[in-house]
């Protein structure tokens, strides 16, 4: 699958990693719902740190569709709640 992190790029991620990103997306849509910005910043940053480490970079000149699009690894618990509700940014 294909993993956007915005203001960064696109990561070639294999399914197998789908499970862990989206209970990591389920705790973070828990955390911003209680205001919990400590807890957010680290789940988030495990997020971003398992596309980064377990995907592979796709070229610049390459475009592919993502399926999934992350916030920059910089968003804000502000910013972060108008994203991540209901069932968060990676559907069940």
């Amino acid at each position: 699958m294909i993993v956007r992190i915005s203001t960064e790029g696109q990561y070639k991620l294999d399914s197998s990693h789908l499970d862990k990103l989206n209970e990591l997306d389920n705790r973070i849509v828990n955390v911003v719902a209680i205001g919990d910005e400590k807890q957010f910043e680290q789940l988030y940053s495990e997020m971003v740190s398992l596309v980064r480490q377990q995907g592979k970079p796709v070229k610049y000149e390459e475009l592919l569709e993502s399926q999934i699009i992350l916030p920059p690894p910089d968003i804000t618990i502000e910013d972060a709640k108008e994203l991540f509700k209901g069932s968060g940014l990676i559907p069940d």
